[in-house]
């Protein structure tokens, strides 16, 4: 009996040993701290498989801190500063690229960007890109047969198509629309706006709002990008969600991430970095986040992709200009729109 007893002791100390040191050594993998936004964490977004696949190569944790978008992201940096728990954001747009610059919380990234293929060269030291798109108004081509062909046709024609937009001073796509107008219309944006106000529906925080309601059938056409038909194609086999190709050419959105300066885990970062311009990570865009990946697969682009329309004009405004702009662009925006 004395025997069992200190058989059975053995066996419990042996598990109990065991026990403790699984938490200890689940304790000693590093954690990469890495800021984002919620739909790329989300339930149909990129972030499980990318974090699955980032931790199977890399020997440590990869943890989330999602904020609501581009402009939540850098608010919330600039807030905490230096005291940061962030190692890496992904994430920004690159309207508040100049803005993520002018913090200094961001070290250089260190990556050859001579093999993005974005539509214009890519030179920042300090933000680099992993995804991009046009802006571009979707519509339902069995509510609107005929959509406008370009900006000014949809700004001037009064009995046009009813809208719903983002508001710039909480969505990125919103902020990217401000833009667009400014870019086609210079001085005279705000007259533009005066015109298009009463076919507006609604501004909508952000992008996920704004395009339930334009599926409900709130209106007939939503600010978004030019990926977007992929998705009805490719999930739902849904062919009548269209993009509107605009004369005057559409805006560029491009996504980009940064190690924070004050980073606990440098080596990891740059790791995250280079992972995020492999395959694994890039294959994972077009029908996770339903972008153009910022550096082609070697497997190419998804079939769903093949239908989406490409620009022959790219508009956009330099990052340097936003930062200076931006609160008399917003200023001037709120008196149009609201009077």
């Amino acid at each position: 009996m004395r025997l069992l007893n200190r058989r059975t002791g053995s066996l419990v100390a042996a598990l109990t040993l065991l026990l403790l040191a699984a938490p200890a050594a689940a304790q000693d993998r590093p954690v990469l701290t890495v800021y984002t936004y919620t739909s790329l964490t989300g339930k149909y977004g990129p972030g499980g498989k990318v974090k699955d696949a980032f931790e199977a190569q890399c020997g440590c944790s990869l943890r989330w801190v999602a904020s609501d978008d581009a402009g939540s992201l850098l608010a919330r940096l600039k807030l905490e500063g230096e005291t940061t728990m962030a190692d890496l954001v992904l994430g920004l747009d690159m309207n508040l690229a100049a803005e993520a610059r002018a913090t200094g919380l961001f070290r250089p990234h260190g990556q050859d960007s001579t093999a993005l293929n974005l539509p214009m060269p890519w030179h920042d030291d300090l933000l680099l890109p992993f995804d991009w798109g046009h802006l571009a108004f979707i519509y339902d081509s069995t509510r609107l047969a005929v959509p406008p062909q370009s900006l000014k046709q949809l700004v001037d024609d009064p009995k046009g198509p009813t809208l719903v937009l983002q508001d710039p001073r909480t969505s990125a796509p919103g902020l990217g629309f401000l833009l667009w107008m400014r870019a086609v219309y210079g001085e005279h944006a705000d007259e533009a706006w005066t015109k298009l106000k009463p076919r507006i529906v609604t501004f909508t925080k952000g992008w996920s709002e704004a395009y339930g309601l334009f599926l409900k059938g709130e209106a007939e056409m939503v600010l978004s990008y030019a990926t977007s038909p992929a998705y009805h194609l490719s999930v739902e086999k849904k062919t009548q969600y269209k993009a509107a190709a605009f004369a005057e050419g559409h805006y560029l959105h491009v996504e980009l991430a940064g190690v924070v300066r004050t980073t606990r885990q440098p080596e990891l970062a740059q790791r995250f970095l280079a992972f995020m311009l492999s395959d694994t990570f890039q294959a994972l865009i077009p029908e996770g986040n339903w972008m153009m990946p910022a550096k082609r697969p070697a497997a190419g682009l998804p079939a769903a992709f093949t239908e989406v329309i490409r620009p022959e004009k790219t508009l956009l405004i330099a990052p340097e200009t936003v930062r200076s702009q931006r609160r008399a662009f917003i200023d001037a925006w709120l008196a149009a729109t609201t009077r």
